[in-house]
């Protein structure tokens, strides 16, 4: 497999995850600020913050309230994550691999890159929001699914499985990340405890993992089973260390990959020794920080392994 192939597979995988987590992000974040007691003032641009985007958002904006930054991440092609930037990066990379990805999945990522285009208005004004990021979601899952029933288990699956999986373990630490936030925010106020509860219940129903953590861990919804069921849950597809595993076990399909690998189950115990912090306050932020750079890193490693380039 050429690495060129390889480095857009891996891309392509990468976007396609990314479109589906921002809309979650967004679509989860409208319905949390609807759930919160009145008087709790939570700000959109923390979900600005959280994408570690600050810099290219004020570039573009002056004025930090709820359209700008829906604009920002849903519709703005100057932001290099938002949802229409990455449809363009998905159609690219997958245009140029044909030969290796199911030419439905052309034809589908086609057909949600004119949706977003045409009803891109819907998801930045309220009315429509939860409908239009509903489809986006949904259109993901499809172009996933897909790819999942009928493509081969060979080199260009394995790509597919190391971009989708470092996409999200990067995805569930900066959700964890943006509910330590908003505790912090309600920490004092007299709603607290119940505040409390509506975030993680919220940030669970983010990544789908509602229903997957009372089966799991069949208790009540609270900050400590909820951070552990995200972060080392060897069953959940977007728990970080079934990321991780994934990730492992598709290296060890390709060449070269010792390096990989021992990175990736470094990067395993990190994990693993974070489930046992005894709070989840701001030196837990920095915890995951350090968890998003080390994502990062492992990153730059597959691409200094099997590419010949990074985008």
């Amino acid at each position: 497999m050429l690495s060129k192939v390889a480095e857009r597979v891996y891309w392509a995988a990468r976007y396609i995850e990314r479109v589906e987590s921002t809309a979650r992000l967004v679509n989860i974040y409208d319905q949390l600020l609807f759930d919160m007691p009145r008087q709790v003032n939570f700000g959109w641009y923390n979900l600005i913050v959280i994408n570690s985007l600050e810099q290219d958002f004020n570039d573009r904006y002056s004025v930090r309230d709820e359209r700008n930054v829906v604009k920002f991440l849903l519709g703005d092609d100057t932001n290099p994550c938002s949802i229409v930037s990455s449809l363009q990066s998905i159609r690219e990379n997958i245009r140029t691999t044909r030969d290796v990805i199911p030419a439905e999945a052309w034809e589908m990522v086609n057909e949600l890159t004119q949706f977003v285009q045409e009803n891109l208005n819907q998801g930045i004004n309220r009315s429509n929001r939860h409908e239009f990021l509903d489809h986006v979601i949904k259109a993901c899952q499809q172009i996933v699914g897909l790819m999942f029933v009928n493509m081969s288990r060979d080199e260009a699956w394995d790509m597919l499985m190391l971009g989708q999986n470092i996409e999200r373990a990067d995805m569930t630490t900066r959700n964890l990340d943006a509910a330590i936030a908003a505790i912090l925010q309600v920490e004092d106020d007299e709603f607290a405890v119940n505040s409390r509860q509506i975030i993680w219940a919220n940030v669970l129903r983010s990544l789908n993992a509602d229903q997957p953590f009372r089966r799991a861990m069949r208790c009540s919804i609270k900050g400590a089973p909820v951070v552990h069921f995200l972060l080392a849950d060897d069953h959940f597809p977007r728990a970080i260390t079934y990321c991780l595993n994934t990730i492992i076990a598709s290296a060890k399909a390709l060449p070269k990959s010792k390096d990989v690998k021992r990175e990736a189950d470094a990067l395993h115990k990190v994990v693993i020794a974070s489930t046992n912090s005894e709070s989840y306050g701001s030196s837990f932020r920095d915890d995951l920080n350090e968890l998003q750079i080390a994502i990062q890193n492992l990153h730059q490693l597959i691409g200094r392994t099997w590419f010949l380039s990074e985008q």
